[in-house]
């Protein structure tokens, strides 16, 4: 199943986690036909509705699932008064919702959190199952770095390294986020610790917090393209950015747009 969050990041989700560079922009263009014609978006591991509550805000009609209840309570509140937003609490490699959406989407590497091939196909299964003929998926996921991979993977310990600092608004003070990675090559696996330190008016560490371990699955282009296939699906495109740029060597990222298989 997937991974549940730390209450500390659940705490500072919104205020570490911005969006990607044109990512927004992406989906509102991919979400343009399912307005005009008054289809449904579900959006997958939706977190506090970092990417649902803006596509709702302009009309779409969505429906953002994700495992974590702390998360999907954040998400009710801060949709107060949006009557074409629901959440529901499901894993995403096993749900049933009884009906079908015209988008499908996976933000923010969260397909990762699927560690095994089991796990990745029942995710994908369970979404072609949800899609409607001529309905389009679109996973987002990392791009991995080898060198990087190598790297921590030669470290005898994981080392704790700045993600950044975040200002916590009216309170004047702010929350830096450390991470320190491992990798596992044999499962392709990488597992991150995460410390969240609050910091005062003046930049004093109030209060250090370590998360529990999170572990994702580093996703290769050409096993991406395989599952897929597997499930019934063929790749439409893969860009390299959110403005849709081809994939390079140098891609922070991939961006993953499918449809369902004709039946033969």
């Amino acid at each position: 199943m997937g991974q549940l969050v730390s209450d500390q990041e659940v705490r500072f989700y919104d205020v570490a986690v911005p969006d990607w560079p044109g990512e927004i922009d992406f989906y509102r263009s991919m979400a343009i036909d399912v307005k005009a014609h008054g289809g449904i978006i579900l959006e997958i591991g939706c977190g506090t509705g970092r990417v649902a509550l803006k596509l709702a805000q302009e009309g779409a009609n969505i429906l953002g699932l994700d495992l974590s209840p702390a998360m999907l309570a954040v998400a009710r509140q801060k949709s107060q008064g949006l009557s074409n937003i629901d959440w529901i609490e499901a894993d995403m490699q096993d749900f049933d919702l009884g009906k079908r959406f015209d988008l499908i989407i996976i933000p923010g590497h969260s397909f990762q959190f699927m560690l095994t091939v089991v796990d990745q196909t029942g995710c994908l299964d369970c979404v072609r199952r949800h899609l409607t003929l001529g309905g389009k998926l679109v996973i987002h996921i990392g791009h991995q770095d080898l060198a990087w991979l190598g790297d921590i993977t030669r470290k005898q310990e994981p080392v704790f390294e700045l993600v950044g600092e975040y200002p916590l608004g009216s309170t004047g003070g702010a929350v830096r986020k450390w991470t320190a990675w491992s990798y596992e090559p044999g499962t392709q696996t990488a597992s991150a610790v995460t410390a969240w330190e609050t910091l005062g008016k003046n930049g004093e560490v109030i209060e250090r917090q370590e998360a529990a371990r999170k572990r994702l699955h580093c996703v290769f282009r050409f096993e991406m393209e395989h599952l897929l296939a597997r499930t019934g699906f063929e790749a439409e495109a893969l860009y390299g950015d959110f403005y849709r740029q081809e994939l390079q060597d140098s891609s922070w990222d991939m961006i993953w747009v499918a449809y369902q298989k004709k039946q033969s």
